[in-house]
């Protein structure tokens, strides 16, 4: 064996020692980082670590016949490891421009395509002596030939790629440089194989190669040390934009608006203009969560802030503040342009929401003030914008502007809050019941519960008094839940000391009855307490039934399958459709008092109250009718056939030590 080759597999086996040790670098690094792009060239480093040492082998096997066995698969090997080390290659660059991973089935075919490729080029003319020409054309040419191809491809993917850091460039002009060198020697080596200084070409070719090969692995982590910036500089600029917007919605957050709406008002101020300060408050809300799921909540969040940006108003700020409260703040010059904005904001809310096969709608509260007429200052505008709000939620009003005084009405509710939830921590809310008579036996059919405010410093206080307030501070579902529990209590005592299973109905707001958690905690209630759920009777209104028609029908016909009675409060005077009740599996109807009152003395309202008991017995409902103050107006009742009836003619509100009679009664 000649020199020359010895010094040429001396050369071969160190590069193929310094790629495999990289290729063990670029495995550590994807243990640590998990980068997909990594492996690739960590597979394609180890192929050409694989096909130097099989040049290595091939340079001291110079000796041995071209068309021995072992000649023949060293030579399947240099082909196959060159093939994989330029597919590995290819893919780790589609990896890293597109961030997107490979399917393990087009690996396999690549690796399939690779060994095809390689076997047939070498079996073809492999044990043939005289057939020199066309052995080179299929093991270099061939090979010389796709590197080329796949390296040019790798430039034009390059260019036409997002990556824009210096590494890319780089990577893109050794890609141009040696697929260029690849094509043109696969050219020459078929039109010039015979020539003399051919041969001293590929001589020149191999210490290129080896400096190239190098070249390319220090590329590779050049790219990395790029591409790992990149991503930092990403993350830091997310970072900064998430500190300055919501994540949820993309929308600024409530210290971005903080910061941004002194700007406006500077800006607002040099130009002479008025600024209108919306804050919207979706309706209901917590409901669409727990119907449709928090993710639905989240996207309809998501769709109201695109709503709010993409405006015809060209909001000036859009933020939102918390939860599902929205600011939205243009430039409004007069009167009219603040109703059409208005009236704009409402339509975009009430617009149907289509999340996930759902269709959502939502309406909302607005509260809004005007600048400089109600303030000057940031803070002081979103403060008065926000007590606008408070009072179209207490007032169920769709819109309300500031006006002076709503301060002094804020302190008062902030004050009221605190003694109603001390109320509720110290019991001062007590239960009165009402006795209901059956007509058709004359006994007491059960008691209507009815909350009053023992009230430390004011008195026993009537519910006129203070509900307004609780409405106003959206606390119906605490005074609900409060009342069952007191109701419970009171029947598991009344079987304790009277052994009686006495019904008592007790009335259920909208918030209340709209809970997903309500039928968790009536079970929780009658198990604790070890009362049947036939004592225990819950009046709804009617408005409630006929606004969420699908789960009011659900609600009650669990309610129904427990043996808990479900009853129609305050009858006649919301929607009055029977025909929504000839749908509903209630037990009874409770005509308002309104219709009694002069029921004696008018003939509309008996007609219209007799109509009521047919109709309903039509349905196969009870009927009982409150408000009943004169004998007259129990004997109308009685002769058109109601079956139940309450009032101060039967008995005023008792408090429970007054219940004795009506309890030891038989």
């Amino acid at each position: 064996m000649s020199e020359k080759y010895f010094y040429h597999s001396l050369l071969f086996s160190v590069e193929s020692i310094v790629f495999g040790l990289l290729a063990i670098l670029l495995l550590q690094y994807y243990r640590g980082l998990g980068r997909q792009y990594v492996k690739y060239w960590m597979l394609s480093l180890f192929a050409l670590s694989i096909h130097q040492l099989s040049l290595a082998i091939d340079a001291l096997l110079v000796e041995v016949s071209i068309t021995a066995i072992e000649k023949v698969i060293l030579s399947c090997f240099i082909q196959f490891s060159l093939y994989f080390h330029l597919v590995a290659l290819l893919f780790g660059l589609y990896c890293a421009t597109k961030n997107k991973n490979i399917s393990k089935q087009v690996i396999y075919y690549a690796f399939v395509f690779c060994g095809l490729l390689s076997v047939t080029a070498t079996l073809l003319y492999g044990f043939e002596l005289n057939e020199v020409y066309n052995r080179f054309y299929l093991r270099e040419s061939l090979p010389a030939f796709m590197m080329g191809c796949g390296l040019l491809m790798a430039v034009f993917f390059l260019y036409n790629s997002s990556v824009d850091h210096f590494s890319a460039r780089i990577f893109m002009g050794y890609c141009l440089f040696m697929g260029l060198r690849y094509i043109l020697f696969s050219f020459l080596s078929i039109v010039l194989i015979t020539e003399y200084w051919f041969k001293e070409l590929t001589e020149i070719l191999i210490f290129m190669d080896m400096g190239a090969f190098t070249l390319l692995a220090f590329l590779m982590l050049i790219w990395m040390q790029g591409a790992e910036r990149s991503i930092a500089i990403t993350a830091i600029n997310k970072a900064q934009y998430l500190g300055k917007h919501d994540p949820l919605t993309g929308a600024l957050n409530r210290e971005q608006v903080m910061e941004k709406l002194p700007i406006i008002i500077e800006e607002a101020e040099h130009k002479r203009q008025t600024l209108a300060v919306f804050l919207l408050d979706m309706k209901r809300f917590k409901f669409v969560n727990d119907t449709y799921g928090l993710k639905v909540g989240d996207l309809i969040l998501g769709e109201i802030a695109s709503r709010l940006d993409g405006s015809i108003f060209l909001p000036q700020v859009i933020g939102r503040l918390s939860g599902d409260s929205f600011v939205f703040v243009i430039d409004a010059a007069d009167k009219k342009q603040q109703a059409a904005a208005i009236e704009h904001l409402h339509g975009l809310i009430r617009r149907p929401y289509h999340i996930k096969q759902h269709k959502v709608l939502l309406q909302c509260s607005i509260g809004y003030c005007l600048y400089p007429e109600d303030g000057v200052l940031a803070e002081d505008l979103l403060q008065k914008a926000n007590l606008a709000l408070a009072q179209a939620e207490s007032q169920n009003v769709a819109t309300v502007k500031y006006k002076t005084g709503m301060q002094s009405h804020g302190r008062r509710l902030l004050a009221m809050e605190k003694e109603i939830r001390d109320g509720f921590d110290k019991n001062e809310f007590v239960l009165y019941f009402q006795p209901q008579l059956n007509l058709l036996t004359n006994r007491l059919e059960g008691f209507e519960a009815l909350v009053r405010w023992q009230h430390p410093e004011r008195g026993l206080l009537q519910p006129a008094s203070f509900l307004p307030d609780i409405e106003s501070l959206n606390l119906f579902s605490e005074l609900d839940s409060y009342v069952l529990e007191k109701a419970c209590q009171a029947i598991a005592r009344w079987q304790q000391q009277y052994r009686r299973k006495v019904t008592v109905a007790v009335n259920i707001t909208a918030v209340e009855f709209q809970d997903p958690l309500l039928i968790e905690n009536i079970q929780t209630l009658l198990y604790k307490y070890e009362i049947p759920p036939r004592c225990l009777e819950l009046e709804i209104t009617e408005n409630i039934v006929m606004t969420e028609i699908d789960t009011a029908m659900n609600t009650i016909v669990v309610l129904q399958n427990m043996g808990i009675k479900v009853s129609i409060d305050d009858f006649g005077t919301g929607y009055s459709s029977l025909a929504y009740l000839r749908k509903l599996p209630i037990d009874k109807i409770k005509i308002d008092r309104s219709f009694i009152e002069e029921v004696a003395s008018n003939d509309s309202d008996l007609t219209i109250v007799k109509s009521m008991v047919e109709l309903s017995h039509g349905l196969g409902k009870r009927v009982l009718a409150e408000g009943v103050e004169t004998e007259e107006q129990l004997r109308l009742l009685r002769n058109i056939g109601c079956d139940a009836v309450q009032g101060y003619f039967i008995s005023k509100p008792l408090p429970e030590e007054a219940l004795k009679k009506y309890l030891t009664r038989k």
